[in-house]
Protein backbone atom coordinates (compact mmCIF):
# COMPACT_ATOMS: atom_id res chain seq x y z
CA UNK A 1 0.00 0.00 0.00
CA UNK A 2 1.27 3.09 -0.87
CA UNK A 3 0.41 6.79 1.02
CA UNK A 4 0.62 9.94 -1.66
CA UNK A 5 -0.02 13.44 -0.27
CA UNK A 6 -2.34 15.25 -3.04
CA UNK A 7 0.50 17.42 -4.54
CA UNK A 8 2.58 14.45 -5.37
CA UNK A 9 -1.00 12.40 -6.45
CA UNK A 10 -1.37 15.32 -8.84
CA UNK A 11 1.72 15.61 -10.13
CA UNK A 12 2.65 11.95 -10.81
CA UNK A 13 -1.27 10.44 -11.62
CA UNK A 14 -0.38 8.36 -13.99
CA UNK A 15 2.58 6.22 -11.48
CA UNK A 16 -0.01 6.10 -9.18
CA UNK A 17 -2.72 4.80 -11.61
CA UNK A 18 -0.36 1.79 -12.81
CA UNK A 19 0.08 0.81 -9.17
CA UNK A 20 -3.29 0.55 -8.53
CA UNK A 21 -3.44 -1.40 -11.88
CA UNK A 22 -1.01 -3.90 -10.20
CA UNK A 23 -3.09 -4.48 -7.51
CA UNK A 24 -2.22 -2.61 -4.59
CA UNK A 25 -3.81 0.46 -2.89
CA UNK A 26 -2.82 4.07 -2.46
CA UNK A 27 -3.78 5.72 0.61
CA UNK A 28 -4.16 9.87 -0.09
CA UNK A 29 -3.69 12.18 2.42
CA UNK A 30 -4.03 16.11 3.12
CA UNK A 31 -1.30 17.40 5.33
CA UNK A 32 -0.72 14.16 6.98
CA UNK A 33 -4.59 12.81 7.27
CA UNK A 34 -5.92 10.07 5.24
CA UNK A 35 -8.63 11.38 3.31
CA UNK A 36 -9.11 8.87 0.56
CA UNK A 37 -8.39 5.66 -0.94
CA UNK A 38 -7.86 4.45 -4.75
CA UNK A 39 -8.24 0.52 -4.95
CA UNK A 40 -8.71 -1.47 -8.39
CA UNK A 41 -12.14 -2.03 -9.27
CA UNK A 42 -12.73 -5.94 -8.76
CA UNK A 43 -14.45 -7.94 -11.33
CA UNK A 44 -18.04 -8.36 -10.39
CA UNK A 45 -18.98 -11.81 -8.72
CA UNK A 46 -20.57 -14.03 -11.62
CA UNK A 47 -24.96 -14.11 -11.01
CA UNK A 48 -24.55 -10.50 -9.47
CA UNK A 49 -26.37 -7.93 -11.48
CA UNK A 50 -25.80 -4.86 -13.11
CA UNK A 51 -28.90 -3.05 -10.85
CA UNK A 52 -27.19 -4.95 -7.50
CA UNK A 53 -24.01 -3.43 -7.91
CA UNK A 54 -25.07 0.19 -8.52
CA UNK A 55 -27.56 -0.38 -5.81
CA UNK A 56 -24.62 -1.04 -3.12
CA UNK A 57 -22.44 1.73 -4.74
CA UNK A 58 -25.09 4.12 -3.80
CA UNK A 59 -25.57 2.52 -0.68
CA UNK A 60 -22.01 2.93 0.09
CA UNK A 61 -22.39 6.82 -1.56
CA UNK A 62 -20.18 6.11 -4.06
CA UNK A 63 -22.99 6.51 -6.75
CA UNK A 64 -26.20 8.32 -7.15
CA UNK A 65 -28.62 6.46 -8.78
CA UNK A 66 -30.40 8.60 -11.83
CA UNK A 67 -33.62 10.16 -10.14
CA UNK A 68 -35.55 10.32 -13.63
CA UNK A 69 -36.34 7.12 -15.93
CA UNK A 70 -33.83 5.96 -18.64
CA UNK A 71 -34.69 7.11 -21.66
CA UNK A 72 -36.79 4.95 -24.66
CA UNK A 73 -35.00 3.39 -27.43
CA UNK A 74 -34.94 5.61 -30.21
CA UNK A 75 -35.88 3.59 -33.85
CA UNK A 76 -33.00 3.42 -36.35
CA UNK A 77 -33.72 6.13 -39.31
CA UNK A 78 -32.98 4.84 -42.61
CA UNK A 79 -31.53 7.67 -45.28
CA UNK A 80 -32.17 7.39 -49.31
CA UNK A 81 -29.80 8.47 -51.40
CA UNK A 82 -26.49 10.04 -51.89
CA UNK A 83 -24.22 8.76 -48.51
CA UNK A 84 -22.71 11.87 -46.80
CA UNK A 85 -19.17 10.71 -47.38
CA UNK A 86 -20.16 10.37 -50.88
CA UNK A 87 -21.51 13.91 -50.86
CA UNK A 88 -18.20 15.13 -49.30
CA UNK A 89 -16.17 13.51 -51.36
CA UNK A 90 -17.86 15.05 -54.56
CA UNK A 91 -17.97 18.76 -52.83
CA UNK A 92 -13.89 18.82 -52.38
CA UNK A 93 -13.20 18.18 -56.22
Amino acid sequence: MSVVGIRELKNRLTHYLQLTKKGEEVVVTERGVPIALIQPITKDLPGVSREACLARLSVLGIATLPQKPSLTRLKTVKASGTSASTFILEERR
